[in-house]
């Protein structure tokens, strides 16, 4: 053979290569972390974009919870995961945005160590309370808070994370003064309200709706811009005496930062497959979560910053540090 059908051979198979990577993959289980307590929404999303994505790449994938400083260690280990496609990382809007902001040194870095796969879902908050507070408005909230200052106590799934922040941003608007309870997760903070160990929480829509439409809770207001349909007769914490007060909670899939172009675009593809699937949004449905439509990398560039913006000048507004 000579030299030139040899470099002709040889730059075939190094074309040929990222393509036969994308066709093998996965040949092996899929490893997803999800950085919070069981029980808590990333943990129940996470399980359910898992099981869509082991379905349709026909291959396992594994759920590993790795909890604690706000998410932060989950954040480190995905980020420090071999690029490969085997390790996956369950994010939230308080990893990508608001650690950032808060904290002067992280074990990671949003937007050098990760690449966004795909966004799942933007959830509201619903502030609620535990029955042995008598409001039933937040209007009869903030009249009987400022009755008990410092006695009314506000869970949340970890300090600086979307939840607390939604509580600290009330607080500071309403004038009143609450303690927050810092919790590994939100399922555990939801424990401690429902038994009334707390008096308070500003919880994402999908682990809020059981409690409160089994009436074990009762909902103050919702977060979002209009009412919602699950809870038609909830007003917003906007129409209620607050209108610069808007809160979402997003969720997203994404990889290290390395992740080959061929492994992400399958990923990729598999997820947008999910969100485009009427079963799958109707399951996220049944269980509170509003489904985002799939979104270009560039849509999702754009998202992230807007909302990174945004908190940025509440944080400021609010002299919000947690170094």
């Amino acid at each position: 053979m000579n030299w030139l059908k040899l470099s002709a051979l040889v730059g075939a198979l190094v074309w040929a290569a990222p393509l036969a990577h994308a066709a093998e993959y996965p040949v092996r289980p899929i490893k997803l972390i999800v950085p919070y307590a069981a029980g808590g929404p990333t943990d129940v999303l996470g399980r359910m974009v898992g099981e869509y994505l082991a379905r349709d790449l026909k291959q396992a994938v594994v759920v590993e919870k790795k909890g604690g400083a706000q998410g932060a260690i989950g954040a480190e280990a995905a980020a420090r995961a071999e690029p490969d496609g085997y390790t996956l990382f369950f994010t939230a809007a308080s990893i990508f945005v608001l650690n950032p902001l808060l904290y002067k040194k992280l074990p990671y870095d949003p937007a050098k160590d990760f690449r966004m796969l795909a966004l799942i879902t933007d959830l509201p908050v619903v502030m609620e309370v535990h029955p042995s507070v008598p409001a039933k408005t937040i209007q009869e909230f903030v009249a009987y808070a400022k009755q008990n200052p410092g006695k009314l106590n506000f869970g949340s799934a970890g300090t600086g994370g979307t939840i607390h922040l939604a509580g600290e941003m009330f607080k500071q608007m309403a004038g009143i003064d609450m303690v927050h309870v810092a919790y590994k997760g939100a399922g555990p903070a939801l424990t401690d309200l429902l038994s009334g160990n707390i008096q308070v929480m500003f919880d994402t829509l999908g682990t809020a709706l059981p409690p409160v439409k089994g009436g074990l809770l009762r909902p103050l207001a919702v977060s979002s811009a209009q009412r919602i349909p699950d809870l038609p007769d909830v007003p917003t914490v906007a129409e209620s005496g607050y209108p610069d007060y808007v809160v979402g909670v997003w969720f997203g899939i994404a990889a290290p930062s390395k992740l080959p172009d061929d492994i992400a675009q399958k990923l990729t593809a598999s997820l947008h497959k999910a969100l485009g699937d009427d079963t799958f949004r109707t399951s996220l449905e049944k269980v509170g979560y509003l489904p985002l439509r799939p979104k270009t990398q560039a849509e999702i560039d754009k998202f992230v910053a807007t909302d990174r913006a945004r908190w940025a000048g509440v944080i400021k507004a609010l002299n919000i540090s947690l170094d």
